[in-house]
């Protein structure tokens, strides 16, 4: 069905073109035919004359080549010389017959085809003597009659008398004019053909100028529309456009006018507020999901039950409600123990799942599961993703690793993902989000598969620095990957500036720092930045009660005081979150303001992670070190104390560590190198009561939002210890100064928002693309390249999207 649609398009398109063509070749057509027929007429009477006048050049001629043979024989009285020179003229086949009389009835000479019944009559008065067989041929004939002077002495009396100085004899020629109507005809044949080749020669040049001029404008009109109608992009619009641009400005306008009152702050950013921009802006399109984490997790447990988990994070919290609005499609890696045995033959779930008990949900969505075998999840995510680009991204001082066989698993598996996408595409233009660096070269696979497609490819990491980037022995392979996206979103305008700059250094591509986009291959990128966010919740009524027993529970469980001061920590275990500085700067704390021994404790939550890569377990050893150690230092100092530094390097839920937040005075993010940090917002989305103080590294995203908290530089352990002692005297009502501006900021710029900015981005695409279709639709110009272009669906790897190969994979899976 696609692929005869495709080819209906096409063979429409085609017919469009011709339409077009007609509409210049008809006139030109009729011009030149009434000038052919003018020029006929024109030219008949002219030919007719120049054929009389032949045959009677002609027969002077004969007359004169006679003339001297005709005297010969008058004087001899002999006619036979006279006769066989007459016959020896008549064997020109333009010349039928030529006769020479004496007299009216008396002939001298003739040929041998010269009608015996004419005699020497008065010419073409003659045929009024004969029958009408011979009139009617005689009137096809040229009869010329011409009279020859000859003296008395020679003609004898055989020439009749009729001039007073002498006799004469009458010359007859009779010449068939087909002959010379031939060669009209041939002229009249060669003056058609030369109308009907200038004709085809000027059709052809008009229609190319004129194909050449139309797509000339409409590609001028596209880089207006495709630049924005930015003001540098007017100014280099050709004259033809010129006269368009108040249109065009007010297109734009119009396009942007209704999206300008949802990205208002002062809009209430809400899953409703998605439900109804989806509806409103991206009505009736299909929107795709990219992730390497998957939304929910089936996993088997030990008494052979399945539960589903749902993991607690932003990314699924922001973009479910999308989903959940349009019924999409979540494309991500199947890890769950369970995950095989609970899909379809495609291996698909509808999600989230059905209450026991209850109704099918009307607002299920499908999630669409990849399986990977070991070996592949051990070179693209373990290897390539998080050996070589999470260190090439992250300042944080540890060696990239690049190997070959990881890049190949990498490469492999963002095909897989491409092949997984476009089997599910029911159209041809989804809106597909592609989520973080597991997927830097999926926009330039999805571009091939579904080139109408918008994919809004967010990048999770921060960007680093070209010569840093240049580490990367595929760097122009990555960069040319996620240039296939149509929107490519980084957290802050610093991440956004290295990539431009980073695509400057390593391709050729045009960059316009007017409106953040790069264009390359023919294809325009806009680069944005979205800071992402976490869910916003207003405070609760029992706030205050609930961070009290939050407060009292955590540090009973502890065994802690009541009044002992708590900070905490909330990170992965992982080398970029500063957590070995962060536990230096409370050592040096202490060193500087002893009386905090004992009175004063950092809890430290560090879920593992990635345990199997020598970086992250080498981390886990120091960290575990470093803690023994200060606390044993702490315990020589202050002896029967509780000890500085309690680390629970263990997973908590999303509950647990909200609790905490509640229970502890102080934040510490310490981050050396991170795109974002959520945990500086989730600590102040907990303080409902509006106390605590947020200590936050300059080097996390979130430090350009949050400018309230106390921004410090991790590797300056001195400052950061200034800054804990600060936060631990800091006057309640500063507390709740800077926490208030904090909290107003994150409600406004919540992960709603952060999803909506980005659909709305991508409906403005969308738009543009559609004006810019529609024009070529008006036009009828069609590119020779999408006359014949295979379906979309064609591109599609032969079996990545069949129930064959997902049964394939779901049994390696479950191996």
């Amino acid at each position: 069905m696609t692929v005869t649609s495709s080819w209906r398009t096409r063979l429409s398109a085609v017919q469009r073109l011709l339409r077009l063509s007609l509409a210049f070749i008809v006139p030109l057509v009729v011009v030149l035919g009434v000038l052919g027929v003018l020029s006929m007429q024109v030219s008949g009477p002219l030919l007719q004359g120049w054929t009389q006048r032949e045959l009677d050049e002609r027969a002077g001629l004969v007359s004169k080549a006679l003339h001297g043979a005709i005297m010969l024989s008058l004087e001899e009285g002999n006619q036979s010389e006279l006769t066989q020179q007459i016959e020896s003229l008549t064997e020109d086949e333009r010349l039928y017959a030529i006769a020479v009389c004496t007299s009216p009835n008396a002939v001298l000479a003739a040929s041998r085809n010269y009608p015996s019944e004419l005699a020497c009559a008065e010419g073409r008065d003659a045929t009024t003597r004969v029958g009408p067989a011979m009139a009617r041929w005689l009137s096809q004939m040229h009869v010329r009659r011409i009279d020859l002077p000859v003296a008395p002495a020679a003609g004898g009396g055989l020439v009749s008398d009729a001039a007073p100085d002498g006799g004469h004899v009458t010359l007859v020629v009779m010449q068939n004019p087909a002959e010379a109507g031939r060669r009209d005809q041939q002229a009249r044949n060669y003056l058609t053909m030369l109308f009907v080749g200038l004709g085809v020669v000027l059709a052809l040049l008009f229609i190319t100028v004129a194909n050449w001029g139309w797509r000339h404008w409409i590609n001028g009109v596209r880089r207006v529309l495709s630049d924005g109608g930015q003001a540098a992009a007017l100014g280099r619009a050709s004259p033809e456009i010129q006269p368009l641009l108040p249109d065009l400005r007010r297109l734009l306008r119009s396009v942007h006018e209704d999206r300008r009152i949802l990205k208002d702050t002062t809009i209430e950013w809400r899953p409703e507020t998605l439900k109804l921009l989806l509806r409103e802006h991206l009505s009736g399109d299909e929107v795709i999901v990219v992730s390497n984490r998957e939304p929910y997790i089936h996993q088997r447990s030990e008494d052979g039950s399945i539960r589903v988990q749902r993991p607690a994070s932003g990314l699924v919290t922001a973009v479910e409600p999308v989903m959940r609005a349009c019924s999409g499609t979540w494309v991500a890696h199947g890890s769950g123990s369970a995950d095989a045995d609970v899909v379809d033959a495609r291996s698909r779930v509808r999600v989230p799942p059905i209450p026991e008990g209850g109704e099918p949900l009307h607002d299920a969505y499908t999630l669409r599961r990849v399986w990977l075998s070991a070996e592949e999840e051990r070179g693209y995510y373990y290897g390539f993703a998080n050996e070589g680009l999470w260190p090439l991204c992250h300042i944080a001082h540890v060696r990239p690793v690049f190997r070959e066989e990881d890049w190949q698993q990498y490469r492999a598996v963002n095909a897989r993902f491409a092949d997984a996408v476009a089997d599910e595409a029911r159209t041809d233009n989804p809106v597909v989000l592609v989520q973080d660096y597991h997927f830097a070269l999926l926009p330039r696979m999805l571009r091939a598969r579904l080139p109408r497609a918008t994919i809004i490819t967010f990048w999770h990491i921060p960007w680093p620095n070209p010569e840093s980037f240049g580490i990367c022995p595929w760097a122009r392979e990555i960069l040319e990957g996620m240039l296939g996206s149509t929107i490519l979103g980084f957290h802050t305008p610093y991440h956004c500036q290295n990539f431009m700059a980073t695509v400057d250094r390593f391709l050729e591509a045009r960059i316009t720092q007017e409106d953040q986009s790069v264009s390359f291959m023919g294809q325009r990128t806009q680069v944005r930045d979205y800071p992402i966010s976490i869910p916003w919740h207003p405070a609760a009524d029992d706030a205050l009660s609930r961070a009290q027993s939050d407060q009292s529970a955590l540090r009973e469980s502890m065994g802690l005081s009541p009044e002992h001061r708590l900070a905490i920590g909330v990170d992965r275990l992982d080398y970029t979150k500063g957590i070995v500085e962060r536990m230096l700067a409370v050592e040096r704390l202490l060193e500087r303001h002893p009386m905090w021994l004992g009175r004063f404790s950092l809890v430290q939550i560090a879920a593992p992670t990635r345990s199997s890569l020598e970086a992250y377990s080498a981390l886990d050893h120091r960290v575990r070190e470093e803690a023994r150690r200060i606390n044993a230092w702490a315990a020589e100092r202050a002896p029967g104390t509780p000890p500085p530094i309690i680390l629970l390097i263990e997973q908590h839920d999303s509950e647990s560590v909200r609790r905490h937040y509640r229970a502890c005075e102080i934040a510490m993010v310490t981050s050396l190198h991170d795109g974002m940090n959520l945990v500086a917002k989730e600590y102040v989305a907990a303080r409902e009561t509006g106390d605590g103080v947020l200590i936050l590294s300059r080097f996390a995203g979130a430090a350009s939002e949050l400018h309230e908290a106390l921004v410090v530089n991790p590797y300056h352990i001195e400052e950061t210890a200034d800054a804990l002692a600060k936060a631990l005297t800091m006057h309640p009502a500063e507390q709740r100064e800077r926490m208030r501006a904090m909290r107003t900021r994150l409600a406004d710029f919540n992960i709603y928002r952060w999803a909506g900015r980005m659909l709305l981005d991508a409906a403005d695409e969308r738009q543009r693309a559609r004006v810019q279709d529609r024009i070529v639709q008006v036009s009828g110009v069609v590119a020779p390249e999408g006359l014949f272009r295979a379906p979309w669906r064609a591109r599609q790897a032969a079996n990545g999207g069949s129930p064959a190969a997902a049964e394939r994979g779901k049994r390696a899976h479950k191996a």
